[in-house]
């Protein structure tokens, strides 16, 4: 049996807070270094919902993308939600762990989880700032039309109400793909000084996206909004089995488990077109 300190150890190792914007806030939020750990779960984010399960399966340390206090709070009441998460953490003795933007960083990290999704081989850094990579950049195996690109990667996410946003000729042929895990639309520049036939991110706002395409002419690189739960929720597997190694090499077992729970805030679309599904924007500018 593990304790606490054994695995905030690890984590810390394999994500360094340090590596964490400086705007961040990782590492440790509630528990006891002593207790004992047996069963850790790793989930994107700490909804009530996501922690009330974790208590219920008998859970002992949750490890979230995204933290639960990312800007400061003046009360921790159960009338609020964060202190109602927070409450239920520290009544059923669940410690929490976040790893943010320490772990977007890392190597491997969420992007090299969304680059597996995305096929790419040959993967390097997108773009850096000061010491840290951030965003990948690698080649498919072979060119292949926007469209299928597209089919692929959305089997290889969580399916999500929205599903993905694609911005581009449905058989225009794409091969080198920028990938960076949630948002990431202020990374535009550098993903046009890569020569990006695609562009594999999250939270696509209208006037970013739309002057991108402006920018582009109609060309490269096209867009793909594929969902910030989505794009992230694949690194979660990949940590928790680096987790359980390093443990493991230290003589020390833990059970792991991912939540199940999808914690994307949509829940329905309506309004789609169905006839415009790959549809080139100058056919639909024309009717």
């Amino acid at each position: 049996m593990a304790t606490l300190a054994d695995v905030v150890q690890v984590l810390d190792e394999l994500y360094p807070p340090a590596t964490a914007a400086s705007w961040d806030q990782v590492g440790l939020v509630s528990g006891d270094l002593s207790q004992t750990v047996g069963h850790v779960r790793f989930a994107v984010d700490p909804t009530l919902e996501v922690i009330e399960a974790a208590r219920d399966d008998g859970v002992d340390l949750l490890v979230t993308h995204h933290p639960l206090l990312l800007r400061g709070v003046h009360s921790v009441a159960t009338t609020h939600a964060k202190g109602a998460a927070l409450t239920a953490l520290i009544v059923a003795d669940v410690a929490l762990y976040c790893a943010h933007t320490n772990a977007d960083v890392a190597r491997p990290g969420v992007n090299d989880a969304l680059a597996a999704a995305c096929g790419l081989t040959a993967v390097s850094a997108l773009s850096r700032e000061g010491d840290q990579e951030l965003g990948l950049v690698g080649d498919l195996p072979a060119p292949i039309p926007l469209r299928e690109f597209a089919i692929r990667l959305a089997s290889a996410l969580p399916p999500t109400p929205v599903g993905l946003r694609v911005a581009g000729p449905a058989e225009a042929q794409v091969r080198r793909v920028a990938v960076l895990g949630g948002a990431g639309d202020d990374r535009f520049d550098q993903v046009r000084a890569c020569a990006a036939d695609v562009y594999v991110t999250a939270d696509l706002r209208h006037h970013p996206a739309l002057e991108a395409r402006q920018e582009a002419r109609g060309g490269t690189p096209y867009l793909i909004d594929a969902g910030h739960f989505a794009t992230e929720s694949l690194w979660l597997a990949p940590a928790a089995a680096r987790l359980t190694a390093v443990l493991e090499q230290r003589g020390i077992t833990v059970e792991t488990s991912v939540s199940a729970l999808r914690t994307d805030p949509w829940d329905f679309l309506v309004g789609q077109r169905p006839d415009d599904v790959g549809q080139d924007p100058q056919d639909k500018e024309s009717q």
